[in-house]
């Protein structure tokens, strides 16, 4: 049982359980085998400081003992943020010698990292440089300054959890990351999930790309690669962090953002709405109305299209009705908006932007879509 467990913070009136890393589980496990090492007996609970300072009193599972080997495993608290790792075991595994050096690998179930650009060298466990420090650390602590150790860490369902993660996106496969900064995952937030999405902007940069395709979700990858005849590697996840994901395209120094998605999110942009997820703002269908009723549509389709609950359901009646042109528009206003939110930035990228139906055609574009193509082939 964790100390901290009980450690809650308040939102909007409610309060939400902190959780522990797989860095804090990581180093937990490797500190209790190296004591179980030396002390020649199980150990249940131990207790770790993770780097925010917060003590952890955790349950040891799994705990064996061989000679001068041990192994332990604990289980995964994301608290009320649950991730992929969520419930997951984190295992250590340590040996204990006479070279006074402390070694760490990562083992299976542990992503290897396969391209640059993430802080850590190509062919090196997924091993984050923090918990690296706390592990290394808290095995130091417990064997002294003469003895050395070899440390395993490593997470039987690491491979199946890992396909619910970015990771592969980030070229670290074959498993999950160690991670965590603090050593602990405060509920609700939204900072890690969005600098997991700017972490693959930052990677492609530094791998020499300099134009990136921003896409909602799956759908939009899909568009690019089956219709534009491009590469996926020009794309990378925004989520709902449209604004957030410009901004660090700029500071990275990208000469060219295509953003690319169904009207059902990139609507919203038009309308200034830079955070498309429905509890920050939605508009859809105000801004589809707006525009219709600026390129002259009759009332009774402004009427029906105010009254539909879905995008999909708009785009039929619009379709239906012959003013699919209002596509054309919204492509064009959405850059107009980027470029509106960019207006003080020195040298701001060249920006387009693409709205496509759920069966993959193209609805709408800032230019010729072949143009927008051809110029991220350049």
């Amino acid at each position: 049982m964790s100390e901290q467990q009980a450690d809650c913070i308040w939102h909007k009136g409610k309060a939400y359980r902190k959780g522990y890393t797989t860095g804090s589980c990581a180093t937990a496990a490797a500190r209790v085998a190296a004591l179980m090492v030396l002390r020649q007996h199980v150990i249940d609970q131990v207790s770790i400081v993770t780097p925010s300072g917060v003590t952890l009193h955790l349950n040891v599972e799994m705990p064996m003992i061989e000679g001068q080997q041990a192994t332990a495993a604990i289980r995964k608290d994301g608290g009320d943020d649950v991730d992929a790792t969520h419930g997951m075991l984190i295992f250590a595994r340590v040996q204990l010698n006479d070279s006074g050096i402390i070694t760490l690998r990562g083992g299976t179930g542990i992503g290897v990292v396969t391209r640059k650009g993430i802080g850590l060298p190509i062919g090196e466990s997924a091993i984050n440089r923090t918990p690296r420090q706390t592990i290394v650390a808290g095995v130091r602590e417990v064997i002294g300054a003469e003895r050395g150790a070899e440390i395993e860490i490593f997470a039987p369902e690491g491979i199946e959890r890992a396909k619910k993660t970015y990771n592969h996106r980030l070229g670290i496969l074959g498993g999950i990351s160690i991670i965590g900064t603090t050593g602990i995952v405060m509920p609700m937030s939204e900072e890690s999930w969005k600098r997991s999405l700017a972490l693959e902007l930052e990677m492609k940069r530094a791998a020499g790309l300099d134009k990136v395709v921003l896409v909602p979700g799956n759908h939009g990858e899909r568009f690019v690669r089956e219709q534009l005849q491009l590469d996926s590697e020009c794309v990378v996840t925004m989520s709902n962090f449209v604004g957030y994901m410009i901004q660090e395209a700029v500071r990275l120094e990208y000469r060219h953002i295509v953003l690319i998605g169904h009207p059902g999110k990139l609507v919203k942009v038009a309308a200034g709405i830079f955070h498309t997820h429905s509890h920050i703002a939605d508009g859809r269908m105000e801004t589809l109305v707006a525009h219709l009723a600026l390129m002259g549509a009759p009332f009774a389709l402004l009427e029906a299209v105010s009254l539909c609950d879905t995008t999909e359901a708009a785009l039929e009646i619009i379709t239906e009705q012959g003013w699919q042109g209002v596509f054309e528009r919204l492509a064009s206003r959405i850059c107009e908006r980027v470029e509106e939110m960019l207006r003080f930035t020195q040298s701001p990228p060249k920006c387009d932007a693409i709205l496509f139906s759920f069966d993959n055609q193209v609805l709408g574009s800032s230019r010729p879509v072949a143009d927008i193509a051809q110029a991220l082939r350049c």
